[in-house]
């Protein structure tokens, strides 16, 4: 279920990254040649957060008690370091890499598969990398800017980075049907989670802004500019609630 989106949109995501060099600087607003039809996803999206997401997320921050949300955002942080590692090892970034080498070792065994956040405990960090980042680390500009179907705002870059994350997924390459369903199931909940953590932000984003639009495309691209070039964006920045 989490690949039908990318199914769809793939050639096209391909066709926009190879014009990644014509985009704006970093202290630009990013072109947005495909607005009429970002526009018309992004109402979509929205919709989906009215009558999906958003309730959801509020039911779940009002039922599930905190130490078993922190337990499952524990899981779900273990089972992205398979991925952070791999852009860590293709941006050379050994220090990052020594870090998440550590913490899957450790969580993944007195940690009872991730469920304990023992590295964490003893102060290694999660180091996040993904490969919209590594591409950036090679020199590929972010193209023009992109709302995804379900997965939300993106880039031309950061969407085909996303595609390859899925396809290079040490989880989602195994043949046990065990590993497709904690994965999907694992997205979901990291997704309502992520929307309850952070939903005074995405309310005032989606729902309290004049054009929700242009609200998410600005904060995400600040954020997102952020994340790539290793600094900080404040707590201001959009959250990609579509992606985890």
């Amino acid at each position: 279920m989490k690949f039908a989106p990318y199914a769809v949109s793939l050639p096209a995501i391909l066709v926009l990254a190879a014009c990644a060099g014509d985009v704006a600087t970093d202290n630009a607003l990013i072109a947005d040649p495909l607005e009429p039809a970002n526009r018309g996803i992004h109402a979509f999206n929205k919709g989906v957060d009215t009558v999906v997401l958003r309730p959801a997320s509020q039911a779940y921050a009002a039922v599930v008690p905190a130490p078993i949300e922190r337990t499952l955002e524990n899981f779900i942080g273990n089972l992205a370091l398979p991925g952070d590692m791999i852009n860590n090892t293709l941006q050379g970034d050994t220090d990052a890499l020594g870090d998440n080498l550590g913490r899957f070792l450790m969580n993944s065994t007195l940690g009872f598969g991730g469920l304990l956040d023992v590295a964490g405990d003893t102060g290694i960090e999660r180091q996040p990398a993904d490969f919209g980042q590594t591409l950036a680390t090679y020199g590929v500009g972010e193209g023009p800017y992109v709302e995804l179907p379900l997965f939300g705002p993106s880039t031309a870059r950061d969407a085909t980075g996303r595609v390859v994350d899925i396809l290079t997924n040490p989880f989602g390459l195994s043949d046990s049907d065990t590993a497709g369903d904690i994965l999907v199931g694992s997205a979901v909940v990291g997704a309502v989670d992520t929307r309850a953590e952070f939903g005074t932000i995405l309310d005032g984003v989606l729902y309290d802004s004049e054009d929700s639009y242009s609200a998410a495309k600005t904060a995400y691209i600040q954020n997102r500019r952020a994340f790539v070039n290793g600094t900080d964006a404040g707590d201001e920045g959009f959250v990609d609630i579509y992606a985890e």
